[in-house]
């Protein structure tokens, strides 16, 4: 026995030539045989792929926290919404008890151009089912989606219609939005809400910009609230329109990294334009680029709190199955030297997952007494030589604290058990028509459109069956208000786009509001 297994090892590690090539103690070679080891000896029948997907992701997690390794379909679905663009039928869809209803089709896409409408709702794929089977929702966008020039077979089912519709849909490039909002907030005052920046982001962001202009705007809102990033690219290129030339964007840096900068180049047409920026603890990585740049180079005001502080740089390395590994080579940093990037254990990802609990516990995002900084953490901008501080995120100019008391337990509990959002679906399915046919436009519906207070009972009285309730009259009271206003924003969303949702929920923003008060003097 032991001649066998001997002659069995002396078998297997002829077969390793770049083995035989490397040093004994090389950490590559013993991951080699050892996954070859357990391949050709273990007990059990093991998946090799998964294996060897499982040692990346392991050595990854003993890296920083934004090292990753995504396989082929991760990649793909992670990719997509940077691209601009996907391939699929063009509508907006949610699921209301297990039956997908479109919420609106996307203007001259595939979907609108036979015919389908808001409200319709698809019951079959190709002739299977979808409809009352507990599909997974990301199983439906996989049916639904396909390459360009395909088609597909849909089963619909419409209000006051008794038989059900078939339409044959012919798969087209499907544009996705990164500028959730654009629209005239006061006289001469802008205001542009970018979701992520992505391959088309500065493209849409001009479009919107030439629009505003024509309107009359002076100053620019330039709101990155929730921003988790993207492409430097587009931050390089959004940041340049306020620049003037040879002025820092951002530089990377890391140990294999040689030093590299960006600069504008002097042909920005925003650099006459007054600009705030709008930040949260959730503004990340490219949002805090254009942040950063804006602030060192004394060129706008910052305003919110403190952003998340995600200044590493990832480099993608495609491996031939589709599969990608993004490794993390250098830091972010502002045009002043800050290093974006804030501190981290490696290995630890669940103490960096706390941070943001960390920040609410220690009343950071309360209060802005809690914020302390030593002196070596103290950096200047470039013009005015103003005191900013480093240690990870962009520190805001004017801070906004978070009011805890504004969103209570009991909306977060309706929020998470889905309750407000499956009556406002049930809602505007029902209403959509009727509402179309009252309000011609959305000024008409933003002054004149009221909650009904049967929604409102509708929602507290399914909360109560689920055991959610409020713990007296005063946080309910405290409550309602809140729940109404989004209501309002999902149905004008619903009725027209995500412009209209932000135009209406913007008015409860402390930061909007505080970036309004700024900009106006009033």
């Amino acid at each position: 026995m032991k001649r066998y297994i001997y002659l069995s090892l002396l078998c297997l590690f002829s077969f390793l030539p770049l083995s035989a090539q490397l040093k004994n103690d090389s950490p590559l070679r013993k991951l080699q045989l050892a996954e070859m080891a357990i391949t050709n000896f273990y007990v059990d029948s093991v998946n090799e792929q998964k294996l060897a997907e499982d040692a990346i992701r392991g050595m990854l997690e003993k890296l920083d926290p934004h090292s990753t390794y995504t396989d082929a379909k991760e990649t793909k679905a992670m990719n997509e919404p940077l691209q601009g663009d996907f391939e699929g039928i063009g509508v907006q869809f949610n699921m209301i008890e297990d039956t997908l209803v479109v919420i609106q089709p996307v203007v001259n896409g595939p979907s609108q151009k036979v015919g389908i409408l808001a409200g319709d709702r698809i019951i079959s794929v190709n002739d299977s089912t979808i409809a009352g089977v507990k599909m997974a929702r990301i199983d439906i966008m996989k049916r639904l989606r396909g390459k360009k020039g395909t088609k597909v077979k849909l089963g619909i089912v419409r209000r006051g219609v008794k038989d059900v519709l078939t339409f044959i849909v012919t798969r087209a490039k499907i544009p996705v939005h990164t500028i959730n909002a654009s629209y005239m907030i006061r006289p001469n005052v802008g205001y542009i809400r970018i979701e992520s920046f992505g391959m088309k982001t500065h493209d849409e962001f001009m479009s919107a910009v030439d629009s505003l202009k024509k309107k009359g705007m002076k100053t620019l809102l330039l709101d990155l609230q929730d921003n988790g990033g993207g492409y430097l690219q587009s931050a390089v290129q959004i940041s340049n329109e306020f620049l003037k030339n040879n002025d820092m964007i951002v530089y990377t840096e890391g140990r294999r990294a040689r030093r590299q900068n960006f600069k504008a180049v002097g042909n920005g047409r925003l650099q006459d334009v007054k600009v705030y920026v709008l930040v949260n603890e959730l503004s990340a990585s490219a949002a805090e680029i254009v942040t950063g740049a804006i602030q060192d180079n004394d060129r706008g005001t910052v305003v919110g709190r403190r952003t998340f502080g995600k200044g590493l740089v990832q480099r993608p390395i495609d491996l031939p199955d589709g599969s990608m590994i993004r490794l993390t080579i250098a830091h972010y940093y502002t045009p002043s030297g800050r290093c974006i990037q804030k501190p981290y254990k490696k290995g630890d990802l669940k103490d960096y997952e706390m941070d943001l609990d960390k920040r609410l516990k220690h009343g950071e995002l309360t209060n802005p007494d809690s914020i302390h900084f030593s002196d070596s953490l103290k950096y200047y901008t470039i013009r005015k030589h103003r005191v900013v501080y480093g240690g990870g995120g962009i520190m805001p100019d004017y801070f906004v604290p978070l009011d805890t008391a504004k969103f209570t337990r009991y909306h977060r509990m309706l929020a998470t058990k889905s309750i407000i959002i499956n009556a406002y679906l049930k809602y505007a399915d029902a209403n959509r028509k009727a509402l179309k046919a009252q309000y011609g436009s959305f000024d008409a519906f933003n002054k004149g459109y009221m909650v009904p207070q049967s929604l409102l009972d509708e929602i507290v009285a399914e909360g109560k069956k689920e055991k959610v309730e409020p713990k007296d009259a005063t946080e309910l009271k405290a409550t309602l208000p809140q729940i109404a206003l989004k209501l309002k924003s999902l149905v004008a969303r619903d009725l027209w786009d995500m412009n209209e949702y932000f135009r209406i929920w913007n008015a409860q923003s402390d930061i909007v509001n505080k970036a309004v008060e700024l900009a106006t003097g009033k």
